[in-house]
C-alpha cells in the first residue's frame, strides 16, 4: 500500500475478494463506468500473479452482474492501459468496466480500437 495511491486509499467499494475490489470510477465516461482494482499496488497486468489476475476477472464478472441489475446496458468495453504511452495516468493496475448503451456514440464500430481515432473503423474480412 503507497500512501500516495489514490487506488491505495480505496473507499466506497462495490465488491471484493481477497486480491481485489471495484469501485465507481470517480470520473465516468458513462453511467456504472467501473474500476477494477487489485489490493495489492502494481503498476500494470504483466506485473500481476495468475492468482491476481483470476481474482481480477472474478470481480469483473461480479461489477458486470451488479451493472446489469443496475442499469442494464446494451454491451460493455473492458480493458485497463498498461504505460504512459498507453495512456495510464494512476500507476496502479486498474481494469476499466465501461457499460455501454445503444446511442451513446453516433458510431461505436472498431470499439476499443478508437484509442487511435484514425483506426478505430476498418473493414473486416
Amino acid at each position: 500500500m503507497r500512501k500516495d495511491c489514490p487506488f491505495c486509499r480505496r473507499h466506497d467499494i462495490l465488491v471484493e475478494n481477497d486480491f481485489a475490489s471495484a469501485i465507481y470510477d470517480a470520473h465516468p465516461v458513462t453511467r456504472g463506468h467501473t474500476l477494477v482494482i487489485p489490493k495489492r499496488h502494481f503498476a500494470d497486468a504483466f506485473e500481476s500473479t495468475k492468482e491476481e489476475m483470476e481474482a481480477l476477472i472474478e470481480i469483473v464478472r461480479r461489477v458486470k452482474q451488479l451493472l446489469d441489475d443496475e442499469y442494464s446496458p446494451d454491451g460493455y468495453n473492458i480493458g485497463f492501459n498498461c504505460g504512459r504511452a498507453a495512456g495510464q495516468s494512476i500507476m496502479h493496475l486498474h481494469i476499466h468496466v465501461i457499460p455501454r448503451y445503444a446511442g451513446d456514440r453516433y458510431d461505436p464500430t472498431g470499439g476499443v480500437r478508437g484509442v487511435i481515432p484514425e483506426k478505430q473503423r476498418y473493414e473486416p474480412s
